[in-house]
């Protein structure tokens, strides 16, 4: 299926969670927010929450400093 994640198109199979995207991606799901079709996915929720074609997937790090 196709998806958007962060502005660039990406193919992934199908069916998928935000949560195996995430680790697809190598990337630690506590250690981002995940935007899907503009609505906030829990944390509690990316394990559960499906990706589906089309969708549009912003991941965004989080980034500590002062």
């Amino acid at each position: 299926m196709r998806i958007t994640v962060n502005g660039e198109t990406k193919d992934v199979p199908s069916p998928m969670t935000v949560g195996e995207l995430l680790r697809s991606l190598g990337i630690a799901p506590a250690s981002v927010a995940v935007e899907r079709n503009l609505a906030i996915v829990p944390r509690s929720a990316v394990g559960m929450e499906p990706v589906c074609g089309g969708d549009s997937i912003e991941i965004i790090r989080m980034v500590g400093g002062g």
